[in-house]
């Protein structure tokens, strides 16, 4: 969950009791997971971003007008002030690119260095069984841990996206079924369209195109559950540890993941949908990358495609860390 746009280079990620934290460098402000502002790197913070020094157990910013510290948001980027206007569309792709193809339920996206095949939508997990037994959906609000040779990625309409995936468990489902997780340039060629928008469908934000929230964090699950579950007397900063962040109830909670295609304008010409919104996408990024924002955030950290985590090792996961594969395009 956690997100940003690196302004400056990345510092090493380290961990806290278990919990993968890096300083970014973030318009002169540190950030880390869910939007919320990291510690000061002399005395790491375990909470991931998105996380207000004093949130209290069932605290949830309802409003735009909550205080700065409630909403833990960053100041914008200066660039965006003075951000240029979109990108020219993309020249026509090079000849012989209308001769590929892509398996199912892939699109496939045409540019100068190549052209390759990527998920239509944010990627689900089935259970391969022994013996060659039809394979079984796994439950997307399950991690994988110590199963991760047991499950591969498929890309479906129609079903909640798998969440609770490290990058590392991504990769490994993506080549599970002949693909590889998305390189950095593939998965923002996509998310951008051929007109290179800041968000899959223009250049300005529209509410509920995406199962995005932007401003207003409300109906946060992390406290809501937390309020319903534990004892006043536990530390609220305990909500926040990876622990909790990995419990499966979060998904059972109103106002989180959405069936894939949910939103069908949440989409651009290349014919992909939900880049932006609904999970976080790793990427191929041994560090620690993912794209895209939630269904909490897409804009504390960058905005629509421009929404960057690199606040989390690759072997991280919490609720909000989903994924797409992408492939090599083949001659018909």
């Amino acid at each position: 969950m956690a997100a940003g746009v690196t302004l400056a280079p990345r510092r090493a990620s380290r961990r806290a009791g278990g919990v993968a934290l890096a300083s970014l460098a973030f318009v002169g402000a540190a950030t880390a997971c869910a939007g919320a502002p990291a510690a000061p790197a002399a005395t790491p913070d375990p909470r991931p971003a998105g996380v207000a020094a004093g949130h209290a157990p069932g605290d949830e910013p309802s409003s735009p007008a909550a205080s700065a510290a409630d909403l833990a948001r960053p100041a914008a980027p200066e660039a965006d002030a003075a951000r240029p206007p979109a990108s020219p569309p993309d020249p026509q792709p090079p000849a012989g690119a209308q001769a590929l193809a892509c398996p199912d339920e892939m699109a496939l996206v045409a540019r100068w260095q190549g052209s390759y095949c990527i998920d239509r939508w944010e990627a689900a997990l089935v259970r391969v069984a022994s013996g060659g037994g039809p394979a079984r959906p796994w439950p997307e609000n399950r991690d994988v841990d110590g199963h991760e040779r047991e499950v591969r990625a498929v890309s479906v309409r129609g079903r909640r996206p798998q969440g609770y995936v490290s990058g590392i468990q991504a990769g490994r489902a993506c080549a599970a079924s002949g693909k590889r997780l998305c390189e950095v340039d593939e998965w923002m060629t996509a998310c951008r369209g051929p007109a290179r928008t800041r968000y899959p469908y223009g250049e300005e934000r529209r509410p509920d195109v995406c199962n995005d929230r932007f401003r207003v964090l409300d109906h946060h699950p992390v406290p809501i559950l937390w309020k319903r579950v534990r004892s006043t007397a536990e530390d609220p900063i305990l909500m926040w540890h990876p622990d909790f962040m990995n419990d499966p109830r979060l998904f059972e909670l109103p106002h989180t993941v959405e069936p894939t295609g949910s939103h069908p304008d949440c989409t651009n010409a290349h014919g992909v949908y939900d880049m932006v919104g609904n999970l976080h996408e790793w990427v191929n990024d041994p560090e620690g990358t993912f794209f895209g924002g939630f269904f909490m955030d897409t804009f504390q950290n960058g905005e629509g495609c421009e929404y960057r985590t690199t606040g989390h090792g690759f072997e991280y996961h919490d609720y909000s860390t989903g994924f797409r594969c992408c492939a090599d395009a083949t001659s018909r």
